[in-house]
């Protein structure tokens, strides 16, 4: 199928084609005939599938026949979690709203100033993409006419969900005429997020283009095991050296760590800068401008702050700190292998992170493969079987029969050692083979590589 298939207006069209789009993603074909049909719809579809193009086409085919209502409101509302999405989805409306006639898209974030906010709401807007906190306090100013509003749509609202934002999301919904379509998209459609489609859908039609096996065929996932703070940086540093890393994302746990991260690795030569939401807007929008216009190669950040972030030169994801939600992995790696390209996320993890590892990898689908650069080798493995999960506690039967054997072993004089005068290595060569097993399945690089990577030994 083609995107002259969906019966989209000609100026559209004109616009996807400038775009380079030839041919729509899933998500894309099967959510704009229902959009353009008039049905709610509720859709799940993880990052990197098209998904903002998949509701803001038909949106934009809307505006291409004029509103029979007299008024200066919005005709469409985006509603997104994070400044940094509301901006990719006004770059949007703009990049494919570009050949209509008189399209206004206005965005009303947290953190700009509320003068500025106040004049462009005091004009005609077409497209209002907002947060919902902000958004709100305009509402109750009364400064928001939403006489003519036509679609209102909840972008990421499984994030909106996590962050709180759900109760904000109702009130402003409450406060739109009621013969809007509404459209929900989330990267999964769990229980919750169910119960709030109930709510404020009206029989949507259901579109489920993601799996909780998320598809990161494109994407290499490296683990390597690290001894404490100073040995993550120092292999960060390493990492980071690499000719073949173009632009990279560092994700850390809290915003102060991003910070602090951010200024060790520009004192040590690296373009590095954090990204966090106790920034204000104007340091956010350099930092991100700096990103997509290639000025900065290091971007330290956390999970919320990251979130819409869509760059194709992002060649890297490293999770200097895991996530403690398995789906919040699936995010991060996503910043790259976007649009058809691969990418390399690599994890760095210690023996306490192997609860979230086995979450991880069962969520994905995909078992991640333990690294080591020469030189920068853990002093200690986690002791994790073939499948990354933690060896079993010895039962009491097992340690009374243990400590039983090495009892007959002290009696005979050898004290649990071999012939050579080492303790037996049954046990260690049981371990190493499971780490030798380990490494060797599924193991992308090959003997050989330039690549600062290596095989486990």
């Amino acid at each position: 199928m083609s995107f002259e298939n969906l019966n989209l207006h000609p100026h559209i069209l004109k616009a996807i084609v400038d775009s380079g789009y030839t041919t729509p993603t899933p998500i894309q074909e099967q959510a704009i005939p229902e959009l353009l049909a008039g049905h709610d719809i509720m859709a799940s579809a993880q990052t990197g599938t098209g998904k903002t193009a998949a509701f803001m086409l038909p949106a934009l085919h809307r505006l291409a026949t004029p509103s029979k209502t007299h008024s200066r409101g919005p005709r469409i509302l985006v509603l997104t979690p994070t400044r940094e999405l509301a901006l990719q989805v006004s770059d949007a409306a703009t990049k494919y709203g570009k050949y209509l006639p008189r399209i206004k898209v206005v965005s009303i974030l947290g953190g700009m100033p509320y003068p500025l906010q106040n004049k462009l709401l005091s004009q005609p807007v077409d497209i209002l993409v907002a947060t919902p906190g902000r958004l709100i306090d305009h509402i109750q100013r009364g400064r928001i006419n939403f006489s003519r509003l036509e679609m209102l749509v909840l972008d990421e609202a499984d994030r909106m969900l996590d962050m709180g934002f759900i109760d904000d999301v109702e009130k402003i919904a409450s406060a739109i005429p009621t013969d809007h379509q509404t459209l929900l998209f989330s990267a999964t459609l769990d229980s919750n997020i169910t119960k709030v489609a109930a709510r404020l859908l009206k029989s949507p039609k259901r579109i489920q283009i993601a799996t909780q096996q998320a598809k990161l065929d494109n994407i290499e996932q490296r683990l390597h095991y690290v001894d404490d703070l100073s040995h993550k940086n120092r292999l960060l540093d390493h990492l980071l050296r690499d000719m073949e890393l173009k632009q990279a994302i560092v994700f850390t746990a809290t915003k102060r760590d991003a910070d602090t991260l951010a200024d060790n690795l520009s004192a040590q030569g690296h373009v590095a800068s954090a990204l966090h939401g106790d920034m204000n807007q104007r340091e956010r929008t350099r930092t991100l401008t700096n990103l997509r216009h290639g000025k900065l190669r290091v971007l330290v950040a956390t999970d919320v702050a990251a979130r819409g972030i869509d760059v194709v030169g992002i060649t890297h994801v490293i999770n200097f700190d895991l996530p403690k939600f398995a789906e919040d992995y699936v995010h991060r790696i996503g910043r790259t292998g976007r649009a058809g390209a691969s990418g390399i996320a690599v994890s760095f993890a210690s023996g306490k992170d192997s609860i979230h590892l086995k979450k991880i990898e069962r969520f994905t689908g995909h078992r991640i493969v333990s690294h080591v650069v020469p030189g920068l080798e853990p002093r200690h493995k986690p002791r994790f079987d073939s499948t990354n999960t933690p060896r079993a506690t010895p039962s009491i039967a097992r340690k009374r029969s243990r400590s039983h054997s090495w009892s007959n072993n002290d009696s005979n004089g050898r004290s649990f050692s071999g012939a050579n005068g080492n303790h037996s290595n049954s046990s260690s060569n049981s371990r190493s083979r499971s780490f030798s097993n380990d490494d060797n399945r599924g193991n992308l690089i090959k003997n050989g590589n330039s690549s600062p990577y290596a095989r486990t030994k």
